[in-house]
């Protein structure tokens, strides 16, 4: 008698009716002719920005469900416009920092809306939505003392944060505590206080990290956990290789990342994966030039680099010369970790395909009228957008040694008008924003 054959899981379904999507669209691309393909891969800035700008405008009633994110909102849109190199103008600067300072609550942090119950989750948008702004007004509008009184009210015995009083306590709300308290020069040793311990308890067997002790390791999770231990100087208690392994395992046949094990692709993976690979390349190069004086990760050399690109889009590398004037070794310091990158003194080869991730999100992500979606089929939405820009701005500088060096035109896909703002890895705003909220907190009382 015959065996029955095995029948096929949803969750084998929907990944083969994701490939055939993925793979219909990059067949597509392959089979065009080079202004067909020049004009896919094109980001169309403008059509983005007048998506963005729309956005922060005015958003209509289906937008009513996200009446508690609307620093999010703020925060998602300001940070896409920043990463196109592009700011708003003075009337919806000062609206958005008026909207965002009625957010603020009497007693310190910001809630989802004027007069709603502050909120880690809606504090760190809405700090990083001012930061992102810049400009004395914005930076003044936070009131650092009661924000440093919320983040101790919000701190657990336990080590961890909750969310809000009385509220869930996970891997987020440590992270974007832990983040406000950095940018805005108010760490200390209470608020670090067992902080790492509580992190380590949810590190999976698999070497992600879960929302909270005995979850699934998680995309999301993950860059909370690590970004949360760099920021505390405490990185090295994980177990960085298997956290290594499992990140750069989630980056798929499709070229995205997925969030978790047997999951979807999606396109808001590109940042909350790829950053966790950066971040920990760069930490590997550092370490080991610091204490070995050689790199643990594989230098990038032109034989590496896959083409994805017509050859004749890759210009001579004049950046191979290891001159060593520049080297600048020391400790990898958590509070300074955005200088991790100044210790290694040439390019870096990525532990994940970069340019496959970036034609995941300009040919299946990106929609031609502006936005960016999880995968295709999907709608636009300014979350995706926020964080498929954000990640392909980590992946087009993946191969640079430090964020003030810009990359090779062979790092980019597409035109290099593709190229964006350099993003800090550790609180995702763009660098030069970043450098301006620390200079005006460090001279800060």
């Amino acid at each position: 008698e015959m065996e029955e054959l095995p029948r096929i899981t949803v969750s084998q379904r929907e990944q083969f009716l994701v490939e055939n999507d993925v793979f219909g669209i990059y067949g597509y691309f392959d089979a065009s002719d080079i202004s067909t393909q020049k004009y896919m891969m094109e980001i169309q800035r403008d059509k983005q920005l007048d998506y963005l700008m729309k956005g922060l405008r005015q958003l209509g009633p289906q937008f009513s469900s996200l009446d508690s994110n609307r620093p999010w909102l703020c925060y998602w849109i300001l940070q896409s416009i920043a990463l196109l190199g592009e700011s708003v103008d003075d009337e919806l600067e000062n609206n958005a920092i008026d909207f965002i300072g009625r957010c603020q609550g009497s007693d310190g942090g910001y809630g989802g809306g004027p007069g709603q119950l502050p909120h880690l989750a809606t504090t760190y948008a809405a700090v990083n939505a001012l930061v992102t702004l810049g400009g004395d007004k914005a930076l003044s509008s936070i009131n650092r003392e009661k924000m440093s009184c919320f983040l101790r009210r919000m701190k657990d015995t336990s080590g961890g944060f909750r969310m809000h009083d009385m509220g869930e306590m996970d891997v987020r709300a440590c992270y974007t505590a832990i983040s406000v308290a950095s940018i805005l020069n108010i760490m200390d040793d209470e608020l670090t206080r067992s902080l790492g311990d509580y992190i380590l308890s949810c590190q999976t067997y698999e070497g992600g990290i879960g929302g909270e002790p005995g979850s699934e390791a998680h995309g999301g999770y993950t860059y909370c956990g690590l970004a949360t231990m760099f920021l505390i100087n405490e990185v090295d208690r994980l177990n960085l290789d298997s956290l290594m392994n499992w990140a750069v395992h989630r980056q798929g046949v499709e070229m995205g990342f997925q969030g978790r094990t047997n999951k979807l692709v999606d396109g808001c993976y590109t940042f909350w994966q790829a950053a966790p690979c950066v971040l920990l390349q760069r930490f590997y190069s550092a370490h080991d030039l610091v204490h070995h004086g050689s790199s643990h990760i594989s230098q990038g050399t032109d034989e590496d680099h896959e083409d994805h690109v017509h050859d004749e889009d890759y210009p001579e590398d004049s950046d191979d010369d290891d001159s060593d004037e520049d080297s600048d070794e020391g400790s990898v310091n958590g509070h300074g970790v955005h200088h991790t990158s100044t210790y290694i003194n040439r390019r870096i080869q990525p532990v994940f395909d970069s340019l496959g991730l970036q034609r995941y999100v300009l040919l299946c992500s990106k929609i031609p009228d502006g936005g960016f979606r999880d995968k295709p089929r999907k709608p636009r939405d300014f979350y995706h957008t926020c964080y498929c820009l954000s990640g392909l701005s980590v992946a087009q500088h993946a191969w640079s040694k430090d964020e003030d060096t810009p990359p090779l035109t062979r790092d980019i896909l597409g035109s290099y008008s593709n190229l964006l703002e350099p993003v800090h890895l550790l609180h995702n705003v763009v660098m030069d924003r970043y450098n301006e909220a620390m200079e005006y907190f460090f001279k800060a009382p």
